[in-house]
């Protein structure tokens, strides 16, 4: 009963929003939308997701002071993904630090503050391109100057984070003293808190930190590129700002309470934010499948390659991640 409860909301949520698509959706047009789209720029999109995951090992290898090898990084990050993709509960990003750990030097707990500051670098880019882009969207006069505004917003919440890594000792503390009544608060908040402000001290490294935001925004330029070109393969007259807001949307659907690899709220968020620019839903749920596939196919490949190479199996990491996640409840 306990897991059941763990998984049942985020297997409704997808469920009520697969059957809203199966409703509303004209599926013979997505169909006759698939068997149309231009499948060079489709194979093209698909070589630069591959290239994706090879520049996010650079991004997570530099939060890890290079302290790893390459290519274990990479084949540890791609097993993260396929989890992710396949099994319950998001085990991904608890999985990719697990499996690390057992073929490096590093500690677990010295490899997932690095996650942490990671997926939160990504939450505040993704806040920012659907953001920026939603004024241009709903057609707000000044959104330009909104757009500034909120990378001004943006900037100042990476300078926050500075200021937190620069005091880590003094926000611990602080946390602490605040807490004190609410003692699960304390302890559950406070593990999270002492991970969070150890990651975050890549930001007190100048160098590191440039290489770090340097490949991060080599990253989401290439998903950018590589999400515009998939939308073209489908809409000639896509714009660049259709990039920033279905990536932002479909990034967003992907964070939510769902089923593994985040069927139904992925496609909902994605077909909903294209269908607001483009009024054509078949084919803007044609192309959220699409990105959905792609993703499913580079986990596949590289994260089962990965697999195969350690002589893993992915029953065996689930049964060794979920003994290890209750271990630590």
């Amino acid at each position: 009963m306990k897991e059941v409860k763990r998984w049942l909301p985020g297997a409704l949520i997808s469920i009520l929003l697969i059957a809203a698509i199966l409703y509303f959706v004209d599926l013979p047009k997505m169909f006759a939308a698939l068997r149309a789209a231009d499948y060079r720029i489709i194979i093209v999109a698909v070589g630069l997701a591959f290239g994706w995951l090879y520049v996010r090992a650079l991004v997570w290898r530099t939060l890890l002071r290079e302290r790893a090898p390459y290519w274990e990084v990479f084949h540890s990050l791609n097993v993260g993904y396929l989890l992710n993709a396949i099994l319950p509960f998001r085990l991904g990003e608890l999985g990719r630090a697990y499996i690390l750990s057992l073929k490096t030097d590093l500690k677990f707990v010295e490899i997932l503050p690095t996650i942490v500051i990671e997926r939160s670098v990504d939450l505040a880019i993704t806040a920012a391109l659907f953001l920026s882009s939603l004024p241009f969207v709903v057609g707000v006069q000044g959104a330009d100057r909104i757009a500034i505004v909120l990378g001004v917003v943006v900037v100042a919440g990476l300078f926050f984070m500075y200021i937190l890594a620069r005091n880590d000792q003094w926000a611990l503390d602080t946390f602490h003293k605040i807490s004190a009544r609410w003692p699960s608060v304390q302890r559950f908040g406070g593990s999270i808190l002492e991970s969070f402000l150890t990651g975050l001290s890549v930001l007190t490294d100048g160098w590191l930190f440039a290489r770090f935001i340097f490949w991060m925004l080599l990253n989401w330029g290439m998903s950018l590129v590589t999400f515009y070109l998939l939308a073209r393969a489908f809409f000639p007259q896509v714009q660049p700002i259709w990039a920033m807001f279905g990536l932002g949307a479909g990034a967003f659907g992907n964070a939510v309470p769902s089923l593994p690899g985040a069927v139904g709220t992925y496609e909902g968020a994605m077909a909903g934010a294209l269908t607001l620019l483009s009024h054509d839903g078949p084919t803007s749920l044609a192309v959220a499948l699409t990105s959905h596939l792609i993703n499913y196919l580079t986990a596949i490949v590289l994260g089962g390659y990965a697999l195969i190479r350690d002589g893993q199996s992915l029953s065996g990491i689930y049964r060794q991640l979920t003994a290890f996640r209750n271990k630590s409840e």
